[in-house]
Order: structure tokens, then C-alpha cells, then sequence
């Protein structure tokens, strides 16, 4: 049996979570990346999907998570529940929480995770809002481990350079990498940097745990990068300035030019999913040097862990 120290209350945010906690998931997702199938300590335990945005990485990993370890995952479409004829998300919350036991929420307003959290009983998860997506940057770190790392210590030698938008994604590695003592810099055009209040957060961590946090809006930073991380450049929401970013985002397009920048063992990686030929080419995505498929398989493995230590003293 696979003990765990510690229950997380909700997973909201990295900030939700301390440097060792963050280490113990990773350790954790490790061992359970191990395990054969017919470990099933939450038998009898229930997961709430919410899915008010588009998933297919995020819903099936939630899922197959749960049911690998024993429990029933359900999956909730947001327009087949009452939210959508004007129920409070309160109102939501109080009674989903009297029939399961934890619930992943994926969401266009972080207002909405943060009002469901607060009047759950049982844990919550930010399975994506328009500020974070902690459970994709969790992952991301489980996979740079496994790539480029001798272990979990080793986070701290390594450059690693995310060129794109400054989304919610951005903001959850900004957090994550000052908390584990890592080398980030968000890339991005003037106006299009990640939020000035996580910055500041991340930087304020950084001077506690000696991480090296940076901003640039050159391309010329990608310079012996060991993983170069991009996203689509107008998230979900923001399709309508789609075309606008097409143009000003155009020179951050990860192009073997660009990846050239890197170190020659650098890894490519990419959340997805991906609009090929604007923010990644066919030839980087699909690459020697692309890990895009084990980083969307790793979620599966720290979504177990998240798990686990949300229902780690449950009843």
C-alpha cells in the first residue's frame, strides 16, 4: 500500500500546494506509474467530472485515473445539468457534494472553481480555469523528471523556456518551477505575458528558493534551453482574436530554426492540443526530439496521485 502523509483540502492552484507536497505528488505519480493494475485503494469512491469547456486529455485521464484505483469516475456535461437552466453554482456544489466524493472542475472562470470550492465538503480540482491548469504543469514537471532529469534534485540545473502565450498553463509552470527551485522563461510578445499578479507570486517564492524566473519578449532566450515548452496562441475563449495573434505571434512559432537555438538534446514540449503550422510544425511535434505523447500519457499518472492524496483520510 502506497501511504501518504498528508490530505490535500481542493486543489485550486500551486499555490494550494508547498515545495514538499509538490515533491511527494511527483514521488508518488512515480510509484503509481510502476504499479500493476488491480492496485484499487479507492473502491467505493466517486469523481465528479464537470466539463464546461472542450477536454479529451483532461476528461479521459480524470477518468481512467478513477477507475484504475478502484473508484467510479462520472462524467458530468455542463449542459446537461441544471447550471444551464440558472441553478448557483452554491447550489451545484451543496448537493453534488452530499453524493461524491471529489470532483474536477473545468472551467472558463476561476471565480466559479473558487465559489464551487468554497461551498464543497469534498475536494475540488482545477482541472483548468482561464488563470491555471496545476494539474498540466504537475504532469509537465513528472515528465521533464523522467527526460531530463536525474531526479527530482536535478530540476534546478535545467533551463527550460515556455514561448508563446502567457496562459494559464504559463502561470501554473511560473509557480510550480519557483516553488522547485528551476530555471523558467516565458517567452512572449509585449502585451501577451502571463499574469502580473502570479509573477509577482512566482517571484516572491523565488527569493526563498533560489529558482531564476524570467520574462523576455526575444526569441534569442531560447539559447541552450533543455526543454522548450509552446501552447496554442489564443486559448479557449479567445478564439475570436485568433487571426490578430496569427500575425503578432508569428516569429514565436516553434520552428526547427527556433528549436535550433536550444541545446541539441533539448526536449519539445506541448500541452495540447495543437494547431499545427501556427504555434508548433509538423516537423517539431512530430520530431526526435518531441515528448508530447508521454507528457499527455504522464497526466494520467500525477491525476492518480492528485487522487490519492485528496482522499488520503476520507471515510
Amino acid at each position: 500500500m502506497l501511504l501518504c502523509s498528508y490530505a490535500m483540502k481542493h486543489l485550486l492552484s500551486i499555490n494550494d500546494l508547498s515545495r514538499e507536497e509538490i515533491i511527494e505528488l511527483l514521488k508518488l505519480a512515480q510509484k503509481l506509474k510502476k504499479k500493476k493494475r488491480g492496485f484499487a485503494p479507492l473502491r467505493g469512491k466517486t469523481l465528479g467530472l464537470i466539463m464546461e469547456k472542450p477536454s479529451t486529455r483532461t476528461t479521459v485521464s480524470f477518468a481512467v485515473a478513477m477507475y484504475q484505483l478502484g473508484g467510479l469516475p462520472i462524467i458530468l456535461a455542463s449542459a446537461e445539468l441544471q447550471r444551464k437552466r440558472g441553478e448557483t453554482i452554491a447550489d451545484t456544489s451543496h448537493t453534488l457534494s452530499r453524493y461524491l466524493d471529489v470532483v474536477a472542475l473545468r472551467t472558463f472562470s476561476h471565480k466559479d472553481l473558487s465559489d464551487f470550492a468554497d461551498n464543497s465538503r469534498i475536494p475540488v480540482i482545477n482541472a483548468l480555469s482561464n488563470i491555471e491548469h496545476p494539474c498540466q504543469a504537475l504532469g509537465d514537471i513528472l515528465t521533464i523528471v523522467e527526460k531530463k532529469s536525474p531526479g527530482i534534485n536535478g530540476l534546478k540545473k535545467l533551463k527550460i523556456v515556455f514561448v508563446g502565450d502567457g496562459n494559464n498553463v504559463a502561470n501554473s509552470l511560473l509557480l510550480v518551477c519557483s516553488k522547485l527551485s528551476m530555471k523558467l522563461t516565458v517567452v512572449s510578445p509585449a502585451g501577451y505575458e502571463p499574469s502580473g499578479d502570479i509573477m509577482a507570486r512566482a517571484r516572491e517564492i523565488s527569493r526563498t528558493t533560489d529558482a531564476e524566473i524570467k520574462l523576455s519578449n526575444s526569441i534569442d532566450a531560447l539559447k541552450s534551453a533543455d526543454v522548450l515548452y509552446t501552447d496554442v496562441w489564443a486559448s479557449m475563449g479567445k478564439d475570436d482574436e485568433r487571426e490578430k495573434r496569427k500575425d503578432i505571434f508569428r516569429r514565436y512559432q516553434l520552428s526547427c530554426e527556433l528549436v535550433s537555438k536550444a541545446k541539441k538534446d533539448a526536449i519539445v514540449m506541448h500541452c495540447l492540443p495543437a494547431r499545427r503550422g501556427e504555434e508548433i510544425t509538423d516537423e517539431v511535434i512530430d520530431g526526435s526530439q518531441s515528448v508530447v505523447f508521454d507528457q499527455a500519457e504522464n497526466r494520467l499518472h500525477i491525476q492518480k496521485a492528485i487522487l490519492l492524496k485528496l482522499l488520503a483520510n476520507s471515510k
